[in-house]
């Protein structure tokens, strides 16, 4: 926890265990060594305090309204998570999530914040990525992901992400997910035409597995393939996951809950990105979703 301007924020810093153990794996993944944090360091912050979005699998609503964090608040963050390691000089890879407390693209300093620390870590080679669920009532929103494919295609010459969750592309399940606070899917694909071409990596739809319905084709014909990749991930086993029963069929930590919605989008031209998470991951609550301050809000 860091405190932070309007109260206590959660940030964390992890090692990770690398695409090799983690990514497009056909075994079981079970907890390993990780990388030394020179090599690859993730830090994911929060860019509220709290969240309205409401989602049903996420835990962090239980810790209020989603409040902007500041400038401050957000640098101060980064900044407590790389002095952990003062002994660490330089990384060649620094991700920086904006995926822990609160809905990113409601809150400008995120924007600011990227450029910032770029200069802050000289050392580092900082990777950017914003996860959203693309919020209906956000009247900024366009203009928030307008500037935010400039950060990533210009300012980090493509080294940074946008990750759009999207968990299915029924509309009645996608109401339900998000609590009727995500933008139709149709909505999102028209909104994001009128975003550049992404330079270096891909825009990435997210799909966390829990049951939800995948048209691979439809999700073609809305999202082009040369832009868009796909990235499946196990439903995170939140204490609102559990409660809503929203959960990942079978054994998470395996390839198989996977390989029919991997199939079937590879055919329909995306490229996919299969995430598999080790039993340890999940349990030690560092994924998105879990929010460590929501025990302590009751």
């Amino acid at each position: 926890m860091v405190q932070g301007d309007k109260g206590k924020i959660e940030c964390l810093s992890l090692g990770d265990y690398g695409q090799a153990v983690n990514l497009n794996q056909h075994k079981k993944v079970e907890h390993t060594d990780l990388l030394p944090l020179s090599e690859k360091w993730v830090c994911t912050i929060s860019t509220q305090y709290g969240c309205s979005s409401g989602c049903r699998f996420c835990d962090v609503p239980k810790c209020g309204p989603g409040v902007n964090a500041t400038l401050a608040d957000i640098m101060g963050q980064v900044m407590t998570v790389r002095d952990f390691h003062r002994e660490i000089r330089s990384t060649a890879r620094f991700n920086v999530h904006y995926a822990r407390m609160g809905e990113p693209t409601w809150n400008s300093a995120v924007l600011d914040s990227a450029v910032l620390i770029k200069y802050a870590l000289p050392d580092f080679h900082v990777h950017p990525v914003v996860s959203t669920m693309m919020p209906a009532k956000n009247k900024n929103l366009e203009h928030f992901i307008w500037k935010w494919c400039q950060i990533k295609n210009d300012y980090y010459d493509g080294e940074a992400g946008l990750q759009l969750s999207i968990n299915s592309t029924s509309p009645e399940e996608r109401r339900e997910m998000f609590a009727g606070s995500a933008m139709y899917l149709c909505d999102i694909a028209d909104m994001m035409k009128r975003m550049d071409k992404p330079k270096g990596r891909k825009y990435t739809l997210n799909f966390a597995i829990a049951g939800y319905t995948i048209d691979a084709e439809r999700l073609a014909f809305l999202f082009n393939p040369d832009h868009f990749v796909c990235k499946l991930t196990p439903m995170h086993k939140t204490a609102a996951a559990i409660n809503n029963g929203i959960e990942t069929n079978g054994d998470y930590t395996e390839s198989y809950p996977y390989e029919e919605d991997e199939y079937n989008l590879k055919k329909a031209g995306f490229d996919v990105l299969t995430f598999i998470a080790s039993k340890e991951e999940d349990e030690s609550r560092i994924t998105c979703g879990n929010a460590i301050l929501a025990d302590k809000m009751f």
